[in-house]
């Protein structure tokens, strides 16, 4: 089977790797053209187009694929059999999904309909979820509703980050694209189908009338809002924009990040802070975002709109993300401060 490649994160590499190593005929990648990153601004490759170049694989690198006849042309000079797309950042045309002789297949990261878009990992951790996990689906010209092929779900824990979270992801997604593949050549290899025909062989199942989207995040979405956030609505925060771009604060002026917070009960604080009981009353009319206890030793506890939050990783600052105990010792934060 020919198979031409598109994407660009780690999380498509991982894909690309999985069919190289199943030693399938991989006609072409894909991936977007390299970007300025770092201090210096230097061109960087994709992830994708390192490991191609590592391999010897045919690389395309085109501006857009949209309204490029010259890229139009090219693919279908390659003959695909199928594509085969995961995180590659750029919505395929009409013209592009009509190239293969059995379609395109797509990696998503979620349970679809759930979380359509540029960002399901983030969003399924932003939004506090228990499960998600992936689905390779045919694609067709919307915003991830083609029909469904293979699902895989996965629990997501409690304190897991969206990094963390992407990485035990991208392994299952490349899995899934290889026995994808597999079911479509077990059909295909008998008799000569259509696309139409394909998905009813390999018993792809429409998405439904119900979804969500999972848009691209925004640098604005970052900041913690003190006021109408509770601790636990945070806490996904610090958790989804990890390792991202992490949640962020202010205090007397100075930005701060949080990379990892914990919740706690009011009761569970009293229990570990003797000298706090006292202050059990007063402790209920203090304003979101107020500090009740800061100390080298046993660390940084702030009140939430519910319940408390205590940050056990934090980045001043122009400074270097560390344990919070390590920060404390060399940066003082007052019992009573207010974090803006």
């Amino acid at each position: 089977m020919r198979i031409l490649f598109m994407g660009t994160p780690d999380f498509a590499q991982e894909s690309l790797k999985a069919l190289y190593e199943e030693k399938y005929n991989i006609i072409g990648v894909v991936t977007n053209v390299d970007k300025p990153k770092g201090r210096g601004m230097k061109l960087m490759a994709s992830p994708v187009k390192e490991y191609a170049l590592e391999k010897n694989l045919k690389i395309y690198q085109p501006k857009k694929v949209k309204n490029n006849p010259e890229f139009i042309e090219e693919i279908k000079s390659l003959e695909p059999d199928i594509i085969c797309v995961v995180a590659y950042g750029k919505i395929l045309p009409q013209e592009l999904l009509d190239i293969p002789k059995y379609g395109c297949i797509n990696v998503h990261g979620s349970l679809l309909p759930k979380y359509r878009g540029a960002a399901p990992i983030q969003w399924a951790v932003l939004n506090g979820d228990k499960e998600t996990g992936i689905t390779t689906m045919f694609m067709n010209a919307g915003m991830d509703t083609g029909d469904m092929i293979l699902k895989e779900k996965v629990q997501i824990g409690e304190d897991e980050t969206t990094g963390e979270l992407w990485n035990r992801l991208k392994d299952i997604g490349a899995k899934l694209l290889i026995e994808t593949i597999k079911k479509i050549e077990a059909v295909s290899e008998k008799e000569k189908l259509s696309v139409e025909e394909l998905k009813n062989k390999v018993g792809a199942q429409k998405q439904g009338e119900e979804f969500s989207m999972a848009p691209m995040l925004s640098k604005e979405m970052a900041k913690i809002d003190w006021e109408n956030k509770t601790a636990n609505e945070i806490k996904n925060l610090v958790r989804g924009l990890n390792p991202i771009m992490g949640a962020y604060t202010f205090l007397e002026g100075k930005k701060i990040k949080f990379w990892k917070v914990q919740v706690l009960t009011e009761e569970e604080l009293l229990e570990k802070f003797e000298e706090l009981k006292e202050y059990k009353e007063r402790l209920k009319k203090l304003e979101p975002g107020t500090v009740l206890f800061s100390d080298d030793k046993k660390g940084l506890f702030i009140k939430a709109k519910e319940q408390i939050l205590e940050v056990l990783e934090i980045q001043g600052e122009n400074s270097k993300k560390m344990p919070i105990q390590d920060f404390l010792r060399g940066n003082k934060i007052n019992i009573g401060s207010i974090f803006e």
